[in-house]
């Protein structure tokens, strides 16, 4: 079997970044796979310190989440925002806690993809972490904000390059 038509390979060279969505609401179904595909990412000592806040469109915390971003028209137009948090209570290594809250958003990233939807990483939204935590409702002391995930139906093409792998490559295979 060639390995390009793995379902999960193609999805990940398939996903795009989606920054306009239409007005239709995503399904607590769609959200919750989302959530579980995140749930299911691996975690150093598997202590899963990640947290999740769902904030939909008619919740007034996602107008406070879209000032305190540049990009406040994609928090707008977004049905859902998943906030990834660090819980730090949970964590052990900031550094191997901080890769698998990247390992997490990604197979949200993937689920997302893979339901239909269309997502956005915003990671600009976490520089001024006071600022977030608080229009979400949660203490800096307790969480640390890794992203927010836009979501929604695509109201867009999404469209990527990549550099060719042989400039990534340290040493030919």
């Amino acid at each position: 079997m060639d390995p390009r038509d793995n379902a999960v390979l193609r999805a990940i060279r398939e996903r795009r970044s989606i920054r306009r969505f239409t007005a239709e609401p995503v399904s607590k179904e769609q959200l919750t796979a989302i959530l579980e595909a995140g749930q299911w990412a691996p975690s150093g000592k598997n202590n899963q310190p990640w947290r999740f806040l769902v904030v939909t469109r008619d919740d007034p915390r996602m107008e406070r989440l879209a000032a305190c971003t540049e990009y406040a028209r994609i928090v707008r137009s977004a049905a859902a925002c998943i906030c990834v948090l660090l819980d730090r209570s949970a964590m052990y290594s900031e550094m191997k806690d901080h890769q698998g809250a990247g390992a997490c958003i990604q197979n949200m990233l993937l689920a997302v993809h893979v339901l239909g939807l269309g997502a956005v990483w915003l990671g600009q939204i976490v520089n001024d972490q006071a600022a977030a935590l608080s229009a979400i409702g949660l203490s800096g002391a307790d969480y640390e904000l890794e992203a927010v995930l836009a979501l929604g139906r695509p109201d867009q093409p999404g469209k990527s390059s990549r550099k060719p792998l042989d400039e990534l490559l340290l040493e030919k295979l």
